[in-house]
């Protein structure tokens, strides 16, 4: 029992925290704060930086929440910012909800709304950007929530988390948000090194307990055995039995027609687990995959949906959808119809009649009123959208959905579900990790409305359980820096805080601090290696002289005489080619060494190998062999002919023995021998060298030749010479790590030096920014120097104002294969023909001055969209926009969001004013119909 005096300070604690703003904050929620989440709370209330490591759906955003309240109590600016548009628009929408529209703005590089609000939600690129024009908007600014900061890896994106993180001022306090990571303390210990105090928090408790499934023939099956806890499964968990049984009958049955089962398997269903990549032996007849309408029949008997299908394909989730629908499925009840086509029709009144078609409305809708949706990029932006609404609001059951769905919209379910567990990477198909599977079946279990979230992994054919299990309850999912210097990085931190300077700030970038945090061990093991090549040095110090220096001429002797052995025998394997060209059909070949000493008879010359010609022989033993010029040592000598019969049969034991019977009395009588002269005995070539020679005399003339001790010394010395070769090739690679970045960053300047962007500046080593480095600095795109390059060179000059987005989506565009074939004809006549073929001149000279500086090469052009941007920019309609094209009406849409993205940037950049014209015209012509009013 606590004495009085504790219970007095703990009463005073308690009051002390009702004052707090946490305790304003937290009156105003719905719900009870989980500790993770006042720890978080509190530091930030302190004024230190926070990281929140936690899974999908625990609810890290009211971290970032809280800072938005404390900026407004303050007085002061919050950025709330995000990787991409899709997710600031939901949170936009929902703080405006929370706040009020006149105290929150938007920016996401093609939408402006209130951009002086004291919270603004933006994108990580507008914040980058901000930093580096010097916003006045970033007065006041004290707060900066980074959500989805694990994004940092993404090669695309990454770089730009870390460069906010590092250009941010000191003052602003950084709530950085991130899915479980294993290495979530390294993250903070850098963030604490560059930002200061940061506390890190990590929650690795779901809110929703996951049970994890498979689903086969014979039903559902728990993945784990019924005493293993789930949400802890531990290491190498104890499989379901009966899973296992279903599993092998499944596999030995082959192809069988779908049983229908009812509800939740007899075997019941929760768990933890990961899906198995294992296989049996490919020619056991593979079972036939479960359809997906059946699969989700089950789920739906088993009150499983509404539930989210992995497919990993876009043309999957297409056709998922169209065979659901064809069979018949109805999710959804009359009221629930009524309300999603009433959406529907809100959503779809602002599309052009003419283009629903093109566009796949009616198949859309139809799938919609049913529950039935698919969600991939392919599709168009307010058609994602409406099925994120509908989902969100329990009126689609059932999304099946490419894995971009996993990377932030915030859509849970009760269950997950995968149809695979390999995915294509760009090149091939490769296993999924433990983060991805993580990452993936993180949707299930919605908070306050499921008591748990299930997994399911549908049993796809000779599916491993074990290697299953060990997927779903490993947790390993590291984060890794993805950062690089960019030339338009470049000149932006020249211009600001010199190059000095600039090389100091790159070197504290999340990248080299973990480069440098793998220098730590291998730095370790170079001074154990110091250590012990001074322990060696001592034990082979000879009292005579400098053992060092004799041994260096012992192993200079030893070099010099592999080397002439070396060409000796290359000479004698020369020569042995040479005499295996020249035997014929019937020679009686003498083998003095080697593996096949002995006479022997030619049955056939053969042909060219891989080291001359294999002919094939007999042994006086009576066996076939071929002879090969490396085994022949000293070569061959032809001392006899005899005759082969023609048809000779060598797989014939008694034909072998006749002809090697016939061998031995063709060796016999001198009168079939072939007289050779005598050939010189080998000679060594070290006896005449004279290199050998002077080397032998300084060793038998050194000191240290004749101690008592030599060989035990020279024993030493050996060990010492080979650790002192493991030591160098330890320090190189030190060396290649350390100030990696900083090299990299050295190198993209001397790119921006020849190409007229950096010029020597009045300090020793400085560079300045020239006036086409000015323009570089405002350009953001993937290929900045190649959009600085055409418009300094006026590339572009003189184009009307669909002929400018055309050649702009030639350096935006990228094609999600290599075999799309070749682009269409190019449209709008010679101008914009000379301007695509000046951009690719442009782009050649930048690689080739890459190459010479051995930087990564710009990206190639692909000139996919070129056509259909010409078209639609001249005011086509879709449908004839992407006529003879591979491009899915989302895939396009998005790409013209990224041309207008970069016609705006060129309208603020270009030297030529009329090129700046022209860049607002087009980005005007560009921003209509679909494009205008899609939203992501």
């Amino acid at each position: 029992m606590s004495s009085p005096a504790e219970r007095y300070a703990a009463a005073r604690a308690r009051a002390a925290a009702e004052r707090t703003e946490l305790a304003r904050f937290a009156r105003g929620l719905p719900f009870e704060l989980d500790d993770f989440q006042t720890d978080a709370c509190r530091a930030l209330e302190a004024g230190n930086g926070v990281l929140v490591a936690a899974p999908t759906g625990a609810g890290k955003t009211v971290v970032g929440e809280f800072a938005v309240h404390l900026a407004l109590r303050q007085g002061v600016k919050a950025f709330y910012t995000t990787p991409i548009k899709a997710l600031s628009n939901q949170k936009f929408h929902d703080l405006v909800a929370e706040h009020g529209a006149d105290r929150v703005g938007l920016l996401t590089g093609d939408t402006t709304v209130n951009g002086e609000a004291p919270v603004v939600v933006m994108t990580t690129e507008v914040l980058r950007n901000m930093l580096y024009a010097g916003s006045r908007t970033l007065d006041d600014l004290e707060y900066v929530v980074m959500d989805e900061v694990h994004y940092l890896a993404d090669r695309f994106r990454g770089p730009v988390w870390e460069e906010v993180i590092l250009h941010l001022p000191a003052r602003v306090q950084i709530v950085s948000l991130s899915a479980t990571v294993s290495n979530a303390e390294e993250l903070g210990d850098w963030l604490t090194e560059v930002r200061g105090d940061t506390t890190v928090v990590v929650s690795e408790i779901r809110p929703v307990p996951l049970w994890q499934h498979v689903l086969g023939a014979d039903g559902l099956f728990d993945l784990y055995a019924g005493h293993v806890d789930p949400t802890d499964p531990g290491v190498d968990p104890p499989i379901n039995p009966d899973l296992v049984v279903a599993l092998r009958r499944s596999s030995r049955a082959g192809p069988q027609p779908w049983r229908e089962h009812g509800g939740r398997a007899r075997h019941g269903g929760r768990s933890g687990g990961r899906a198995g990549r294992g296989g049996a032996p490919q020619d056991r007849p593979r079972p036939r995959r479960l359809p997906r309408s059946a699969v989700v029949e089950v789920l739906d008997r088993a009150a499983l949906l509404p539930a989210i299908f992995f497919v990993f394909s876009r043309a999957g989730c297409d056709a998922a959808v169209a065979h659901c629908v064809r069979s018949g499925m109805r999710l959804t009840t009359p009221a629930e119809q009524e309300a999603i086509r009433a959406l529907v029709a809100e959503r779809a009144s602002a599309i052009p009649r003419s283009d629903l078609g093109v566009l796949g409305f009616w198949e859309w809708s139809q799938a919609l009123e049913r529950g039935v949706a698919a969600h991939h990029a392919g599709l168009l932006p307010v058609f994602k959208e409406t099925v994120e609404e509908l989902f969100s609001r329990g009126l689609v059951k059932i999304v099946f959905a490419t894995e971009t769905l996993a990377l932030g919209i915030n859509m849970p379910a009760r269950s997950v579900v995968l149809d695979t567990l390999t995915k294509w990477d760009g090149s091939a198909h490769v296993d999924l990790t433990p983060g991805e599977y993580t990452q993936l079946t993180g949707r299930a279990g919605r908070r306050g409305i499921d008591v748990e979230g299930h997994a399911v992994v549908v049993e796809h054919g000779h599916l491993d359980p074990v290697a299953l299990a060990g997927l779903a309850s490993r947790r390993t999912y590291p984060l890794r820096s993805s950062f690089r210097p960019t030339y338009n990085m470049a000149v932006n931190l020249v211009a600001q805080v010199g190059r000095a300077r600039a090389r100091e700030v790159l070197e504290q970038s999340f990248a080299q601090f973990q480069a440098d945090r793998a220098v730590v061990g291998l730095a370790r093991q170079a001074r154990t290696h110091a250590e012990a090549l001074a322990g060696y040095a001592e034990a082979m110090t000879c009292h005579l002289g400098d053992f060092a220096e004799y041994a260096e001429l012992r192993r200079a002797l030893s070099a010099r005489e592999r080397d002439l052995n070396r060409e000796s025998s290359r000479r004698r394997r020369a020569s042995a080619r040479a005499e295996l060209a020249g035997v014929r059909r019937g020679d009686v070949l003498e083998i003095p060494a080697g593996r096949r000493a002995g006479h022997a008879v030619v049955l056939d010359p053969g042909t060219d190998g891989f080291d001359g010609p294999e002919p094939t022989v007999l042994t006086q033993e009576g066996k076939v062999r071929t002879l090969r010029a490396a085994d022949l040592g000293a070569g061959i000598r032809t001392v006899a002919r005899m005759r082969v019969p023609a048809h000779f049969a060598p797989r014939n034991p008694r034909a072998r023995n006749d002809l090697a019977a016939s061998l031995r009395s063709a060796l016999a009588d001198p009168k079939r021998r072939v007289e050779r002269a005598p050939t010189a005995p080998d000679r060594s070539a070290a006896q005449d060298d004279a290199t050998i020679a002077e080397l032998r005399r300084r060793l038998r003339s050194h000191p240290c030749h004749g101690c008592s001790e030599r060989e035990d010394h020279a024993r030493w010395a050996e060990r010492h010479h080979r650790l002192e070769q493991e030591h160098a090739a330890l320090v190189r690679r030190i060396e290649g790590r350390t100030s990696s970045i900083a090299r990299v960053f050295d190198t993209v300047c001397d790119v921006l030096g020849s190409a007229g962007y950096l010029a020597p500046g009045t300090g020793e080593g400085e560079l300045r920014v020239t006036e086409p480095g000015q323009t570089l600095r405002r350009l953001y795109a993937e290929n900045d120097l190649l959009v600085a390059q055409c418009l300094r060179h006026g590339a572009w000059d003189g184009l009307d104002a669909a002929q400018l987005a055309a050649v702009v989506a030639a350096v935006v565009f990228e094609a999600r294969r290599d075999d799309v074939g070749e682009p269409p004809a190019l449209p709008g006549g010679p101008r914009l023909a000379r301007a695509v073929d000046e951009t690719v001149r442009w782009w050649s000279r930048l690689t080739d001055l890459e190459e010479q500086h051995r930087l990564s090469a710009t990206r190639p052009l692909d000139l996919g969209l070129v056509a259909a941007m010409y078209r639609w920019a001249a005011g086509k309609s879709l449908g004839t926009v992407l006529t003879d094209t591979d491009l899915a009406a989302g895939d396009f849409v998005r790409w013209a969001k990224q041309v207008v993205d970069l016609l705006d940037q060129v309208a603020q950049a270009a030297g030529s004013q009329a090129t700046r014209s022209t860049a607002r015209r087009a980005v005007e012509q560009v921003r209509r119909g679909v494009v205008a009013y899609s939203g992501a």
